[in-house]
């Protein structure tokens, strides 16, 4: 477990807001730690209310872990180096990562 700190100690559970913290706080604090050539493809799940997260091959297993840690969690997750974690009809793109 990692652990960011935060200004925003909680947000409401609004789809559209935790859409927009998430990413933000992905790509603001987290992405340049977590997107290496070892974590390509790999999910991460963020608690949005204290910036913790988990890395893991599964989406299960990363959420099962940040939520045992912190029950209340408002859990957004990524794929690491994808535009999505899953991808129904259509296909991944890598982003570059170089």
């Amino acid at each position: 477990m990692t652990q960011l700190n935060s200004n925003d100690a909680s947000i409401a559970p609004n789809p559209a807001k935790i859409a927009r913290r998430g990413q933000d706080l992905y790509n603001r604090s987290i992405r340049a730690q977590v997107e290496t050539r070892e974590n390509l493809g790999k999910i991460i799940a963020i608690d949005l209310n204290t910036g913790n997260y988990e890395i893991d091959d599964n989406l299960l297993e990363a959420t099962d872990r940040l939520q045992s840690q912190f029950p209340n969690a408002i859990i957004w997750a990524e794929r690491i180096g994808f535009n999505a974690v899953y991808a129904v009809g259509g296909s991944l793109t890598k982003v570059d990562i170089s």
